[in-house]
């Protein structure tokens, strides 16, 4: 066993310290039948059997653990040791038979430790109810009196069976009588051990009537108790969530106090200040909000807005009319090159087609989260079984399709002449994708695998996108859109969510690939983290952390933008998204400034110098910027969108049924639509169909596989029908682009290719 193990108050899987509590090595653990064994830390403490892919892991993901008191501990030959626990077994394997037999003992030795723990937990729970000596003392009473009882209940034993064994010798005697004469005496003292037999049952009787009495009186009285305390633990819940809320008021208060101090360097003026004001009164949600506590690192850049228009005029600008009209524009006598980067009245074209705007609002189920979530700490969200009561009734590759919610800002940098201001557009777009999440804390369908969805727009917008489900474990899902304005995004996203009590953790993986037709110029970025709070207690709330750089591999300009996670302490607008735009040299031209949920600017920069140091020691680089100008502007949500899981207009028509779609198009999905219409029983019954049909399906190609290896063929791994694996030759990754076919076989209606999954 490695010595890496090795650490205060542990042991590897060397010879076990006596009474030691904690035992560390590595151990070969049985995955699948692709994978065989793979190697894993495992740490044995405190009676509990856990595991993690490497000893960094130990710190922040668990990736199992078995409780050794109710498990069985078995040994297949010389290295194998298999435990099981419930529903769950680990195949274990060492690397010789004496590192197996030593995890066996401590396996032993713990599991032996955790039953005698369990039971002493048992025996002495009831002294943690009694709060006074009084109590205690009745209790005690109590408990003595039922001893004394079972004690006369045992001696009434024991008199019954030695009186019962007199009587029967009795009976046989008499049974044995030759001469009437002998007759007399037997029967005599026949009648003498019936009676004493009566006697003792009687007394047996009565004990057992007192016994029962006495019990069932002092039960009824524990069950009062039991009632009581379970009162007292439902007010307690209800008091931590009235404290939290009382929490987030006090500190909503603190934070808005202080921001009217003095003016310093880094204070902003007193517009900015008001707007402010204005921006956090309009985003705060109500008082159940719970926000985590992580302290932001402060920009590395200050801004400061200059008031001479005249002295830096800037020609030939596509975002001159970004502002929406306002008197302080770059170059008025400019505007006439392209049209505003975001109409606030509306879409730039209305749709040919009229889609629905609203779906049956959301039923009012109640549900026990903690007793589903318990079991869920550690494990890999794609893995868990959730009822839909935690989904909303859109697929994940709709969720996907989402990003296009604000394609318009793509049409209009597809018109740029200059590559920075196109960049800043770019940048606009890639927040805009998490303007839709803010209320949306609900969890995506996990399509099956095969399952696509395709959003024609081709008409309404000049666009066309098709997703499709190209691995199921890992799940990864492959996007691409094709634009008839000048553009074209692929990517390949893996989602990788992990559940940690108090938050759901979740990484997109993959590139986000964009490139425009007219110049050439090719994009590339990736998504930041998303968090869920409050799963336990408080109200959901969702927050984007991270930074996302875009980088223009055409011409090596970048923008690098940080998403600022949450924080007490900080007095900056929740939510809140800087960025700079630099070209090849390194040279910043645009700084980026807004929220994730609200809207984003941009400001050209006139001329930096290098500050006074920051509180982090860090010199500051002072940008000196005009004024700044609308790129994007969240549109407001459709009314009652409470009530339709907070759908914007767009998700709103993502599940809409259209003619001709595949076969395999998540508007087909029937736990999905059931969803939707408020039938969530018959939903849930339809989603445990569909997952088992999944698996069975999983079975045979893994069988298939197993077959193939034995007879020495080669076995074709799953393919997906629309997309192809690649390897990028920009990011150098391996990913998923269409290989085409699709929107010709709709066009001949004819999918006879589909699998059947649904």
């Amino acid at each position: 066993m490695s010595d890496q193990g090795k650490g205060s108050g542990s042991t590897t899987a060397g010879t076990p310290a006596p009474g030691s509590d904690t035992y560390k090595g590595w151990l070969f653990k049985w995955t699948n039948y692709l994978k065989g064994y793979q190697r894993r830390w495992f740490v044995l403490s405190n009676g509990l059997l856990s595991y993690y892919r490497t000893q960094a892991e130990m710190a922040h993901t668990c990736r199992g653990t078995i409780n050794l008191a109710t498990a069985h501990i078995d040994t297949e030959d010389a290295c194998n040791i298999v435990l099981s626990s419930g529903g769950r077994t680990y195949h274990l394997k060492a690397s010789t038979e004496v590192e197996r037999q030593r995890w066996v003992t401590a396996l032993e030795l713990a599991k032996a430790k955790a039953i005698r723990m369990m039971n002493n937990q048992s025996d002495d729970s009831g002294d943690e109810e009694p709060t006074s000596q009084s109590e205690r003392s009745e209790i005690q009473g109590t408990l003595k009196t039922l001893a004394s009882k079972l004690d006369d209940l045992s001696t009434c034993n024991d008199l019954i069976a030695k009186h019962g064994a007199a009587l029967q010798r009795s009976l046989s005697e008499l049974e044995t009588l030759r001469t009437p004469s002998d007759g007399g005496e037997k029967i005599k003292a026949v009648n003498e051990r019936a009676t004493l037999f009566r006697i003792t049952s009687n007394a047996m009787i009565n004990a057992c009537r007192d016994f029962l009495d006495l019990a069932e009186s002092h039960s009824r009285r524990w069950q009062r108790v039991l009632q009581y305390e379970r009162e007292q633990r439902t007010h307690l819940e209800e008091t931590i969530e009235q404290l939290a809320k009382q929490h987030n008021s006090l500190e909503r208060a603190w934070r808005e106090a202080p921001s009217i101090g003095s003016n310093t360097p880094d204070t902003p003026t007193a517009e900015q200040v008001g707007e402010r004001h204005q921006k956090e009164e309009a985003s705060d949600e109500d008082e159940d909000t719970e926000y985590f506590d992580a302290m932001e690192d402060s920009p590395a850049f200050i801004t400061v807005t200059t008031t001479d228009h005249t002295q830096h005029r800037r020609s030939q600008s596509n975002l001159s009319g970004a502002s929406g009209g306002q008197a302080n524009d770059w170059n008025q006598e400019e505007h006439t090159m392209s049209p505003s980067c975001n109409d606030l009245a509306g879409r730039e074209l209305q749709p040919c087609r009229r889609r629905r705007s609203h779906i049956p609002d959301k039923p009012n189920y109640s549900l026990n989260l903690w007793s589903i979530m318990k079991t869920c700490i550690g494990k890999e969200l794609s893995k868990i079984p959730m009822p839909v009561n935690f989904n909303e009734p859109l697929s994940m590759l709709q969720r996907l399709t989402e990003d296009l919610e604000y394609h318009e800002l793509l049409d209009k940098a597809a018109q740029c002449s200059s590559s920075l201001e196109q960049m800043s557009l770019v940048a606009a777009f890639s927040v805009s994708s998490y303007s839709t999440t803010v209320h949306r804390t609900a969890k995506p369908f996990n399509p099956l695998l095969g399952e696509t969805f395709e959003l024609d727009r081709l008409q309404d917008y000049g666009y066309r996108s098709l997703c499709e489900q190209v691995s199921h474990h890992p799940p990864a899902a492959a996007h691409h859109v094709m634009s008839q304005r000048g553009w074209t995004l692929w990517q390949d996203i893996t989602i990788a969510s992990k559940f940690r009590g108090k938050y759901l953790s979740i990484h997109p993986l993959g590139a986000i690939h964009l490139t425009f037709h007219a110049s050439g110029h090719h994009y590339v970025w990736r998504k930041v983290t998303s968090t869920v709070h409050n799963i336990i207690v408080g109200k959901l709330w969702i927050d984007q952390s991270g930074d996302i750089d875009i980088v223009n591999h055409t011409t090596k300009e970048t923008c690098q933008l940080k998403f600022s996670p949450y924080s007490y302490f900080s007095r900056e607008v929740p939510r809140k998204v800087t960025g700079v735009v630099t070209d090849s040299e390194g040279q910043a031209h645009y700084i980026l400034s807004g929220t994730w949920d609200e809207k984003m600017e941009s400001a050209k920069i006139v001329h930096s110098s290098r500050g006074g140091p920051g509180a982090e020691g860090k010199q500051k680089t002072v940008y000196q910027t005009l004024s700044p100008k609308l790129l994007w502007k969240k549109y407001p949500l459709p009314e009652n969108a409470e009530n339709m899981y907070y759908f914007s207009a767009l998700a709103l028509t993502l599940n809409e049924l259209e003619e001709g779609v595949s076969l395999t198009d998540s508007r087909l999905r029937p736990d999905q639509r059931l969803m939707e219409a408020g039938r969530w029983d018959e939903a849930n019954t339809e989603k445990q169909r569909l997952e088992e049909k999944q698996r069975a399906a999983r079975r045979r190609r893994e069988a298939e596989v197993t077959e193939a290896q034995e007879e020495g063929h080669e076995f074709e791994a799953y393919q997906p029908l629309w997309f192809t694996k690649e390897t990028d030759a920009i990011t150098g990754d391996t990913t998923f682009v269409y290989k085409g076919g699709y929107w010709e076989a709709k066009d001949r209606e004819d999918w006879s290719v589909c699998p059947n999954i649904f």
